[in-house]
């Protein structure tokens, strides 16, 4: 990296993207590890917790002097989003609960089934490149780092891959339901 640490936060404060980009492609590793250090949560929880830093960095960060600055500041952010992260699972499970006990299952077979159809219809068109990121990740349960490794690819580009691909599957979900 060619830019100092200065530079590259006042860069990403002053809204730059691809300073965004190098910060984030230099710090997502150490970004994961210390969120699974700290939480001892998974990897899906982990990679959420990395998400909301960057999510909160964007909003809140300033110019700082050196990398032990940013180091310090990034590992305060990360705890407070593990905090707010944690939290919001209690406050989920809780009311999921609450819900589960007050009224019963209401989708029939023959919805699911449907929806089931529905889901191997748009799995089966996806390029054969998102498939293979699908199948890796949730049907042999790799780790990012190992799709990265067998792919040639940074753990965070697969992890945004494999976010895209979702994403495209839920809003295509949405519209289906609204129509």
């Amino acid at each position: 990296m060619h830019q100092t640490v200065k530079e590259l936060t006042a860069a990403i404060a002053s809204g730059n993207d691809e300073a965004l980009a190098v910060l984030y492609r230099g710090w997502f590793d150490w970004l994961y590890r210390e969120a699974r250090r700290v939480s001892r949560c998974d990897e899906s929880f982990c990679l959420d917790v990395v998400q909301d830093v960057m999510m909160r960095l964007v909003r809140t960060i300033k110019p700082m002097e050196t990398e032990a600055n940013l180091r310090a500041w990034l590992s305060t952010v990360l705890r407070c989003c593990i905090l707010d992260r944690l939290r919001g699972e209690r406050r989920r499970e809780a009311r999921h609960r609450r819900l589960t006990l007050s009224r019963p299952a209401e989708e029939c077979p023959a919805e699911l089934s449907d929806r089931l159809e529905w889901l191997r219809n748009e799995l089966a068109g996806l390029e054969d490149s998102q498939m293979r990121l699908i199948v890796l990740r949730y049907q042999l349960g790799w780790t990012l780092r190992d799709i990265g490794d067998a792919l040639g690819l940074a753990a965070g580009a697969v992890d945004g891959r494999i976010r895209r691909i979702l994403a495209g599957l839920r809003k295509r979900a949405l519209e289906r339901r609204d129509a």
